[in-house]
């Protein structure tokens, strides 16, 4: 793959990728820089490569990565008691995001590509690098877990 080829690869999945790390990051420029550090990454080991007709599963998973790295390293610098009041409140006011963001990473991985992302069950299973029976039984389980949630919630 040529460096001509990966820009253009690039530009037809854009839009999917900024969708998925603004789901997973929850802010634009942290999606951004997301998304910045995963199109780097992949530019530097594209003639990695084998197969180019897998470019999006490829570069969503080192954008998955990516992502999940930035989360792991924010939670390590800004407990959320330190956060602005109005980034709670605003954060509060989407109870979906904040009912997926409660699942554990194995599901909410699921839901966000699935969903969100609009990637089949088994783009999905191959991006997170499972078997297809597996991401479907996750899938289930995520879903009853989020269905739980929002009927307790219309019940109180």
């Amino acid at each position: 793959m040529t460096n001509d080829e990966f820009a253009t690869e690039v530009a037809a999945v854009r839009g999917k990728l900024y969708k998925t790390a603004m789901l997973y990051m929850g802010s634009h420029t942290q999606a951004l820089d997301a998304l910045d550090e995963a199109v780097y990454k992949a530019l530097r080991s594209h003639r990695k490569l084998r197969k180019p007709e897998f470019f999006s599963t490829w570069i969503t998973r080192i954008l998955i990565n990516e992502c999940h790295n930035e989360l792991r390293r924010q939670k390590r610098l800004c407990p959320i008691d330190a956060l602005p009041e109005t980034a709670v409140q605003e954060f509060d006011s989407l109870p979906l995001r904040e009912a997926i963001g409660r699942l554990p990473k194995d599901l909410k991985d699921i839901i966000i590509l699935r969903y969100f992302s609009g990637f089949t069950l088994v783009e999905t299973a191959r991006m997170l690098e499972i078997p297809q029976g597996t991401a479907a039984t996750r899938q289930r389980k995520a879903l009853r877990l989020l269905r739980l949630e929002f009927e307790e919630e219309v019940e109180e």
